[in-house]
C-alpha cells in the first residue's frame, strides 16, 4: 500500500466486474477524503470476448459500489485506441477533457495491478499501488477478469468474490447468461469479429458494390412487417430496403456480429442514411441466444453469411442451429432468404484441374510462415504466385484439408469440392489468411434443401443453385479446366445458391 499523495486514486482498467477486494482495498486507499477516478478502458466496446459488458453497465455497477462503499467516485469512458506507448497520456488527457481534472504526480495516486500500464504512469512520475499484485498482501486475490471467467464457467462462487454492486447489476439486466454466451462463443474472436485477419475495409466497398444485385435477386420476395437482415454488414442492403415505398411502414432491423461494422452502421444512422424512422442495429451474435421473440419476425435476409458459420463453427450443427433460430423467431407463414456460396452436387467426385503456371512465380515449396507476415506482405507474395503455386499454397493454408494428387504433365487430381473452394477463392488475396479459414463448399444444394426441411421450414420454388458466369468467364476459364478422369471436359458445376423458405401458415 502507498500513502496518498491528496486528493485522487486515478484506477484504470476494464472493470467489466467488481470484486469484494476492490472494495475493501480502495476504501484503506482513498480514505475519507480522496476521489476515485475510473478510467473504464474499452468503453466502445461490448458482446466481445475481452469486453463482454457494456460501458454503460460498467458504468452503472460502479456508481452503485460507490453509494455501497461510501467512496466518491468519478468513471470516465476511454475509447479503445491502437497500441501506443503513450497510453497513459492518452488516459489523462481523456480525463481532463470530460471532467475538467488535470490529474497530477502531485495529487494521484494510480491504482493498477497491471504491470507495463502501471510502468507507463509510473514513467510520468506516479507514484502506483499494485491492487491484487500488492507484495504487502498476507494473500493473492483473485483479478476481476479470472472471477468473470469463473461465471462464464458456470461456477456460482464468482458471487462470493464479486462486489454485490455488480451482482446487482448483471441480475437487474440479466447479463450472466449473456456473458458465458459470449465469451464461450466459438465464433466471435476477441475484439468482436469472426476473425482478426480480416480487411473490413474491403470487406465493406465488395458488399456496397454488391448490394443492388444481392436486393434485385431477393426483392420480390421480401414480405413486408419486421424485416431483418442477420450479418449486415454496414448496411448496405437495408439502404436500399428502405428507398422502397412498398416498406416504408416496415421495420428495417440489421444484426451484425462484427463491432468494425456494427459501428458503421450507427454511424450511417446519425448521418441520416435511412428515412424510415424505424431503423435499427443490434450487435450480437444470433448463435449466442434469441435476438428476437419467437413468431415476430416476417422476413429474415441473410448473405454470404451461412458459410461464415459453418466455417468458424461446428460446421452443419452450427448452421442447422442457426436455421432453427430463425424458424422460431419467423411468423407462420414468413420467409427467410439466403444467398450465399454452395458446393457443386458431388463434391467427392475425382476430377483432373490443370491451371496456369505462366502466369506468376512458382517456388520450389509453399511458405508455411504467412501468419507471421503484415497483411501487405501476405497479399504480395500470394499475388505474385502463379494459379499454379497458389493452390499449394492454398493447400497449407486452407482450414479444411483435402488432398491432391500431382500428376506427371503438372495437372492435380483431386475431389471436385476442394477444386472449386480453391477457384472461387484463389483472387481473394486481399484478406488470404481469412478467406482460407472459410469452406465454399460445406453444403451442396440438395444439402441445403434437407437442412432447411429439418430445421422445420418450406422450401419454396425460387430456391436453386445458381452458378455465377462472370466468376467464371473471367476468374476461372482464363487460368483453369476441368475434366473428368476419362479426360472429357467437364461443365463448370455451381457456385452459388439461393434459397427462399418458409414457415408453414399452419405451425
Amino acid at each position: 500500500m502507498t500513502d496518498l499523495p491528496t486528493r485522487f486514486v486515478l484506477f484504470p482498467g476494464r472493470h467489466h466486474l467488481l470484486t469484494r477486494f476492490q472494495a475493501d482495498y480502495l476504501r484503506r486507499l482513498a480514505g475519507d477524503e480522496a476521489t476515485v477516478v475510473w478510467a473504464v478502458t474499452s468503453a466502445n466496446h461490448e458482446n466481445t470476448r475481452r469486453n463482454p459488458v457494456a460501458y454503460h453497465r460498467r458504468e452503472a455497477a460502479i456508481e452503485r459500489f460507490s453509494v455501497l462503499t461510501g467512496l466518491r467516485s468519478l468513471a470516465v469512458p476511454i475509447f479503445d485506441t491502437a497500441y501506443t506507448d503513450a497510453f497513459a497520456e492518452v488516459t489523462l488527457k481523456s480525463i481532463a477533457v470530460a471532467t475538467g481534472l488535470e490529474l497530477t504526480p502531485a495529487d494521484t495516486v494510480v491504482a493498477c495491478s497491471t504491470p507495463e500500464v502501471a510502468k507507463l504512469y509510473e514513467r510520468l512520475g506516479f507514484a502506483i499501488a499494485l491492487v491484487e499484485a500488492d507484495p504487502d498482501l498476507p494473500e493473492t486475490p483473485e483479478r476481476p477478469w479470472d472471477v468473470l471467467l469463473r461465471l462464464a464457467g458456470g461456477d456460482e462462487t464468482w458471487r462470493t468474490l464479486t462486489h454485490p454492486a455488480t451482482i446487482d447489476v448483471f441480475e437487474r439486466y440479466r447479463l450472466v447468461e449473456a456473458i458465458r454466451s459470449v465469451v464461450n462463443d466459438p465464433l466471435v474472436g476477441d475484439e468482436g469479429g469472426l476473425t482478426v485477419t480480416r480487411d473490413y475495409r474491403t470487406y465493406v466497398e465488395a458488399f456496397a458494390s454488391a448490394a443492388q444485385r444481392k436486393w434485385d435477386s431477393v426483392r420480390r420476395y421480401v414480405q413486408p412487417g419486421r424485416i431483418v437482415d442477420i450479418g449486415c454488414g454496414a448496411g448496405a442492403v437495408l439502404e436500399l430496403a428502405d428507398r422502397e415505398a412498398a416498406l416504408r411502414e416496415s421495420d428495417l432491423i440489421g444484426v451484425e456480429v462484427a463491432r468494425h461494422l456494427y459501428q458503421e452502421c450507427l454511424h450511417k444512422k446519425a448521418q441520416g442514411v435511412f428515412r424510415n424512422a424505424n431503423v435499427y442495429f443490434f450487435h450480437r451474435n444470433v448463435l449466442g441466444g434469441a435476438v428476437f421473440k419467437d413468431r415476430s419476425v416476417d422476413t429474415t435476409l441473410t448473405f454470404a453469411l451461412t458459410h461464415e458459420i459453418w466455417s468458424y463453427g461446428r460446421q452443419r450443427e452450427s448452421l442447422l442451429q442457426f436455421a432453427r433460430r430463425i424458424h422460431d423467431h419467423t411468423v407462420p407463414g414468413g420467409v427467410w432468404i439466403n444467398s450465399d456460396v454452395c458446393g457443386p452436387d458431388d463434391p467427392g467426385r475425382q476430377v483432373i484441374l490443370r491451371l496456369a503456371a505462366d502466369d506468376g512465380d512458382n517456388p520450389a515449396s509453399p511458405r508455411l510462415d504467412l501468419a507471421d507476415l503484415t497483411s501487405a506482405e501476405v497479399r504480395r507474395y500470394v499475388s505474385g504466385l502463379s494459379t499454379r503455386a497458389r493452390l499449394d499454397q492454398f493447400a497449407v493454408d486452407f482450414a479444411f484439408g483435402f488432398e491432391y494428387e500431382p500428376l506427371a504433365d503438372g495437372a492435380v487430381r483431386l475431389g471436385l469440392g476442394a477444386a472449386m473452394d480453391y477457384l472461387t477463392r484463389k483472387d481473394y488475396t486481399d484478406n488470404w489468411l481469412s478467406e482460407t479459414k472459410e469452406q465454399f463448399c460445406g453444403l451442396s444444394f440438395a444439402d441445403w434443401t434437407a437442412l432447411l426441411t429439418e430445421a422445420g421450414f418450406e422450401i419454396g420454388p425460387a430456391s436453386a443453385p445458381v452458378r455465377n458466369d462472370w466468376v467464371v468467364d473471367n476468374r476461372i476459364a482464363p487460368v483453369a479446366s476441368l475434366t473428368g478422369l476419362d479426360g472429357r471436359p467437364l461443365d463448370w458445376p455451381t457456385t452459388h445458391v439461393l434459397t427462399v423458405a418458409h414457415r408453414p401458415r399452419n405451425d
